[in-house]
């Protein structure tokens, strides 16, 4: 089987096995993270091959939507990817991925690192921020029912990784507890240059919200 054709099976499951999820972790999130990463990869030296099916895959089954469980999307991912026949060292390389992608709170440090890491994580943190990044956030919150935002809970910026993924604190508090750290945890350069505007967006969002709460000019 080619790569294009291990790319077009592994887009048709994600599709389907993705279809009715939460609009932030949905195809589209998949789809801009798959194009993003391919927009990074082309100033690194990385596996074409991984890199796609790391995006890909990267999100098939969030463990926010899991009970928390984190072994559900890597599992899932090296099951499918051993069926259609990948081969075994690129099957554990996509998996490593899938377990070490993900932001887990500020003071959880990383196991795993590859050049296909970095650039996949760069492209998902790239979706975390920015114009979609700040629709996404609202977005779940909205799905977990949270409040927009309550000035006496004062975001926690400490959080170990248990107190993070337990978290039901107001959205705007979302924004100091990842989003606004991300720009400087990018891995590339290219990352960084394309976080750097993003980042600047969500500065200012932050400054129309607090004004427009306050009902001020």
């Amino acid at each position: 089987m080619t790569d294009d054709q291990i790319i077009c099976k592994t887009i048709k499951f994600v599709k389907s096995t993705l279809k009715g999820a939460e609009g932030g972790h949905d195809w589209f999130h998949i789809h801009r993270v798959l194009k993003t990463s391919q927009t990074i990869a082309k100033d690194e030296k990385v596996d074409p091959l991984v890199v796609s099916l790391g995006a890909l895959l990267h999100d098939i089954a969030d463990s926010k939507f899991h009970n928390g469980d984190e072994t559900v999307g890597p599992e899932m991912a090296r099951e499918f990817l051993k069926n259609i026949g990948v081969s075994e060292d690129i099957v554990n390389h996509v998996v490593l991925i899938i377990q070490n992608i993900s932001f887990k709170g500020g003071n959880v440090e990383q196991k795993f690192t590859s050049p296909e890491l970095d650039v996949i994580q760069d492209a998902d943190r790239l979706d975390a921020i920015g114009a979609i990044g700040i629709a996404r956030c609202f977005n779940y919150g909205g799905f977990k029912n949270r409040a927009l935002y309550d000035p006496e809970i004062v975001p926690n910026l400490y959080m170990t990784k248990e107190e993070y993924k337990n978290s039901t604190a107001p959205t705007i508090n979302h924004f100091y507890e990842k989003l606004l750290l991300l720009k400087d945890r990018m891995n590339t350069k290219t990352g960084k240059r394309m976080a750097e505007d993003r980042h600047s967006f969500m500065e200012s969002f932050l400054k129309q919200f607090y004004k427009e709460w306050e009902g001020r000019h």
